[in-house]
C-alpha cells in the first residue's frame, strides 16, 4: 500500500513572500480573464458574456495554497463552476496554459465557461458546472480508482480534492452521496468548502455552519474549520481579544459582511457593538492603526496562506476530510462583501487600481514574472513536479457481436439482461472481466442476481458473508476486491455519478471499463441531469431502466415511464434501444457494450419490460446471413418483423407493444386491409438517419431503405408504451399520414387488458387506428 503524503515544512517567512507574490498573480489574471471576455473582447452582439470575478476572488488563497504546497501529480481536483478562471490563471503560471488562450474565455472554441475536461486546453480532473456534480464526482473518482487499481486494501493513490462553494452544500445529492455507507471509507477525498456566506442575490442570513459541521462529523468525516486568519487570531491573543472574537463569533452574518463595506472610522464605531464588552473592544482597537484595521476584519482563515497550509497539513488520509474555510466573496477586490457583487465587473479604473494594488500591468495584462525572479523559479519547479505524463490508451477487448443462442419460450427483455451478461463470461470472459454493474439496492428484482452470485460483490476488502451457509439465500452477497457488482443506496444521483466515473477510466488511467448501471425505468428521469454531464465530462456507460412503462399495469401510475423513450433522440452522446424481444436485448446490449472505453465510443441507454413475450413471434431466421441482417438491422433502430402482399397500412411498434401490433395485424389481414409490421428498436437512431438524409448529419441511412422502402410506403400507425410524439417523425420518412399512439396521462392500477385499452394502445386502438386511415 502506497503511503500517505507526508505534511511539507511550514512555510518560512520568505517562502510565504513568494506566495504571496503568486497569490496576487493568481487574482490579477482571474480577474483580468473576465475583464478582456466582457470589456476588452469585440462583442458585436451586444449579449452580455459573464463571468464571475468575485467568486474567483474567495478562492485565490484556497487554490495557491493547494496548488503551490500540497498538490501531486496523482491527486485530483474538482474545481468550483465558477472559479474556472483561477484554475487557468494557476495552469497558465504552472505552464499548462499558453498566453494566447487567456483572453477566450467564453469565446466560441475558447475557455469554457466552466472547467471543462473534454473541452479546455489545459489540464481540467473534472468537469463542473452543474451545482453540486462536480463535488459529488470526486467520490465515484475514487470509487472508480479503486475498482481500476483492484488492491485488495483500497491503495493510497492520490487523494481526491473537491473546492465546494458553501451554496452547493444546498444541493440534495451532495448529502445522498456523502451518506452512502461506502464514502466514509474514502481516506483519499479532501473538500475545501468555500464559507463566503453569499448566494447569487444576497448575503445568506444564516448560513448554519454549525449544523453543516455536524452533518459531515455524523457522516464519519474528520471536520477542520478554518475561520480566522493570523491576523485577526494575534488581536483575540491581546487584552479585549476574547470580546473580540465573542462579537464577531455572535454577529449575525449581515452584520459582519456590511462591516467590509465601510470605511475605517464607521469601522471602529459598527465594530465593537453595544454590548458589556464593547468598552474592552473600543481599547483593543484604539491600539490597532486603521490600515492593519482595515486587513484584519478581512483576515479570515480561507485567505491566510499559513493558516491554509496548517490545516491541508492536517489532513486525515483514513476517513474524509471536509475544510471548512471562511472567505470573503471579492476578497482583494473593490467588490468584496457587496451583496449583489455574484455577477459584478470590475471597471476600467478599477481593474488599473487592482493592477497597482498586486504589482500588475494594466496594459499588458498577461506579462508574467521575470524570468530570473523567486516567484517564477517557484512556478516552474511546482510545474514540472505536477506535470503528468500522457495517459497510454488502452483498447478495450472486443465484445461478440451475436453469442448465438435463438430464446424460445416465454420471456421478458429484462431477463435477457441477466442471461447476457452470464452467457458473456462464457463466449467472452476478457470482455466480461471488464464489465462492471452498479445498481441502487435493485439487483434482484431487475434480473440481475445470477449475473451478481457469478461474479460477486466489488467491496475494497474483503468482508464475510454471514449468510452464506443458509440454504434458503438465494442472492450470495460475496462482496470482495476481486467482484464487478457495486450497489449502491437507493439514490438514482449516486448511480449514475458512479457511472460516469467508471466510464471515464478509459480516459484518466488508460484502464477502460465497460459499466451498466441498472435502476427503475420511472425514476430515470431523476438520474438524467448528472448522467448528461458525465457524458459531457467524457464518462461512457449503460444505464438500463427496468421495469418501464405502463405495461408494469398494476404498479400504476406511481410507476410509469412516458418521456423516457424518447431520450435517444434528445440526449447528446447516448444511444437509445427498446427491444422487443430476448434477442433483440442481446444483439443490443452487446452493441452498446462494444462502443465504450474508446475514443469514437459513447452511451447507451436501454429500455426494457418485465411484459412476458412469446420469442416465437420475433421470426428468427435461421440462415446465418439472414441472421446477420436481422442483427444489423436490429443495432441500425428498426427491422420488418411481418411484411404482407399489397400491404395498405404499416404498424410500427416498440418494445412490449409489438405483440398488440402484431395481433391488430392479424385481425386487419381478416378484415382485407393486409398490413406490414415494423420492430422499431431505436427512433433516436431512425431520427439521425433522417436526419443525415436531408443532409443535416453524416449517419448512415441505409436502415431506412431496407425498413422503409419507398414501394412499400403507406399510411403509418405507430405505438409504444410511452409518449407518441416518440416517433411521430416516422411519417416525414415517405410524408404518409399518421396515427400516433402511446401514453399522455397519468395511469391507473389495473390489469394489463384494462390499463392498455385507458391509454388507447392496445389492439382495438390499433386496428381503429388503421381502418381509420386506410378507409
Amino acid at each position: 500500500m502506497t503511503t500517505a503524503p507526508a505534511a511539507p515544512r511550514r512555510p518560512a517567512a520568505d517562502d510565504l513572500d513568494v506566495l504571496h507574490e503568486i497569490q496576487d498573480r493568481v487574482l490579477w489574471l482571474s480577474s483580468a480573464i473576465v475583464h478582456h471576455a466582457n470589456r476588452v473582447r469585440p462583442n458585436p452582439s451586444g449579449l452580455k458574456v459573464g463571468g464571475h470575478q468575485a467568486s474567483c476572488a474567495s478562492m485565490v488563497s484556497i487554490m495557491t495554497a493547494l496548488w503551490f504546497r500540497h498538490l501531486r501529480p496523482e491527486d485530483r481536483v474538482s474545481v468550483k463552476p465558477h472559479a474556472s478562471p483561477v484554475l487557468h490563471a494557476v495552469n497558465h503560471l504552472l505552464g499548462e496554459l499558453d498566453t494566447p488562450h487567456l483572453s477566450t474565455l467564453r469565446a466560441f472554441g475558447g475557455l469554457q465557461s466552466y472547467p471543462s475536461r473534454s473541452k479546455d486546453p489545459d489540464p481540467v480532473d473534472y468537469s463542473t458546472g452543474s451545482v453540486g456534480i462536480g463535488a459529488t464526482a470526486t467520490i465515484w473518482g475514487a470509487l472508480a480508482r479503486r475498482y481500476t487499481d483492484g488492491s485488495a486494501d483500497g491503495g493510497f493513490t492520490g487523494r481526491q480534492y473537491a473546492l465546494v462553494g458553501d451554496a452547493e452544500l444546498d444541493e440534495g445529492a451532495v448529502w445522498e452521496a456523502v451518506l452512502d455507507p461506502q464514502v466514509a471509507e474514502l481516506g483519499e477525498l479532501v473538500w475545501i468548502v468555500d464559507l463566503n456566506r453569499q448566494s447569487l442575490d444576497r448575503v445568506v442570513p444564516n448560513i448554519a455552519a454549525g449544523r453543516l459541521h455536524g452533518m459531515f462529523a455524523a457522516a464519519g468525516w474528520q471536520v477542520l474549520t478554518l475561520k480566522y486568519g493570523t491576523l485577526l487570531e494575534e488581536l483575540f491573543a491581546r487584552p479585549g481579544g476574547h470580546a473580540l472574537r465573542a462579537r464577531i463569533d455572535d454577529m449575525p452574518n449581515p452584520e459582519y459582511q456590511r462591516l467590509l463595506r465601510c470605511p475605517v472610522d464607521e469601522l471602529r464605531d459598527r465594530l465593537p457593538g453595544s454590548g458589556p464588552e464593547a468598552p474592552a473592544i473600543v481599547r483593543l482597537l484604539a491600539e490597532v492603526d486603521d490600515a492593519t484595521l482595515m486587513e484584519s476584519v478581512r483576515n479570515l482563515g480561507g485567505h491566510d496562506l499559513s493558516a491554509l497550509d496548517a490545516a491541508l497539513s492536517e489532513v486525515d488520509d483514513h476517513r474524509p476530510t471536509v475544510i471548512f474555510a471562511y472567505t470573503v466573496k471579492g476578497h482583494g477586490l473593490p467588490t468584496q462583501g457587496h451583496p449583489q457583487n455574484h455577477s459584478s465587473l470590475l471597471t476600467e479604473d478599477q481593474m488599473r487600481q487592482l493592477a497597482d494594488e498586486v504589482g500588475a500591468d494594466a496594459d499588458h495584462p498577461w506579462e508574467g514574472f521575470a524570468p530570473d525572479s523567486a516567484a517564477a523559479r517557484l512556478c516552474a519547479r511546482i510545474g514540472a513536479r505536477l506535470r503528468r505524463d500522457a495517459v497510454a490508451g488502452t483498447a478495450p477487448p472486443a465484445v461478440p457481436v451475436d453469442i448465438g443462442r435463438t430464446p424460445t419460450g416465454v420471456a421478458t427483455t429484462q431477463a435477457a439482461l441477466g442471461r447476457t451478461l452470464l452467457d458473456l463470461t462464457r463466449s467472452a470472459p476478457e470482455a466480461a472481466r471488464r464489465v462492471v454493474t452498479v445498481s441502487p439496492d435493485v439487483s434482484s428484482s431487475t434480473n440481475l442476481g445470477g449475473w451478481v452470485n457469478k461474479v460477486g460483490v466489488w467491496s475494497p476488502v474483503e468482508r464475510v458473508n454471514w449468510f452464506a451457509d443458509d440454504a434458503e439465500t438465494i442472492l450470495h452477497w460475496r462482496e470482495r476486491p476481486t467482484g464487478q457488482h457495486i450497489e449502491l443506496g437507493i439514490a438514482e444521483t449516486n448511480l449514475v455519478g458512479l457511472l460516469g466515473e467508471l466510464g471515464a477510466t478509459w480516459s484518466r488511467w488508460g484502464k477502460p471499463l465497460l459499466p451498466i448501471g441498472v435502476v427503475y425505468d420511472p425514476f430515470v428521469n431523476r438520474a438524467l441531469e448528472p448522467w448528461s454531464f458525465g457524458m459531457y465530462a467524457g464518462g461512457q456507460s449503460i444505464l438500463v431502466g427496468t421495469p418501464s412503462g405502463v405495461t408494469l399495469a398494476p404498479e400504476g401510475g406511481a410507476h410509469q415511464s412516458v418521456t423516457t423513450p424518447s431520450l435517444g433522440i434528445e440526449q447528446p452522446g447516448c444511444t437509445t434501444w427498446e427491444p422487443a424481444f430476448a434477442l433483440d436485448t442481446e444483439w443490443t446490449l452487446l452493441a452498446a457494450l462494444a462502443r465504450l472505453g474508446r475514443p469514437d465510443g459513447g452511451s447507451a441507454y436501454l429500455r426494457l419490460s418485465t411484459r412476458p413475450v412469446d420469442q416465437t413471434l420475433a421470426r428468427v431466421p435461421t440462415d446465418p446471413a439472414a441472421r446477420e441482417r436481422r442483427r444489423r438491422q436490429v443495432v441500425a433502430g428498426a427491422y420488418p418483423l411481418r411484411r404482407q402482399d399489397g400491404a395498405e397500412v404499416t404498424i410500427a411498434a416498440m418494445g412490449a407493444m409489438v405483440t398488440e401490433a402484431l395481433a391488430a395485424a392479424d385481425r386487419l389481414q381478416n378484415l382485407g386491409v393486409p398490413a406490414d409490421v415494423i420492430c422499431v428498436t431505436s427512433p433516436g437512431l431512425l431520427y439521425k438517419a433522417l436526419d443525415a438524409r436531408a443532409g443535416n448529419d453524416d449517419a448512415p441511412d441505409w436502415i431506412l431503405d431496407q425498413v422503409f422502402p419507398a414501394e412499400r410506403a403507406t399510411p403509418l400507425v405507430t405505438v409504444l408504451d410511452g409518449h407518441p410524439h416518440t416517433l411521430a417523425f416516422l411519417s416525414n420518412i415517405h410524408r404518409v399520414p399518421i396515427r400516433r399512439l402511446g401514453v399522455t396521462r397519468f395511469g391507473q392500477s389495473g390489469s394489463l387488458d384494462e390499463v392498455y385499452r385507458y391509454h388507447r394502445i392496445d389492439t382495438d386502438s390499433i386496428v381503429g387506428a388503421a381502418l381509420d386511415l386506410t378507409e
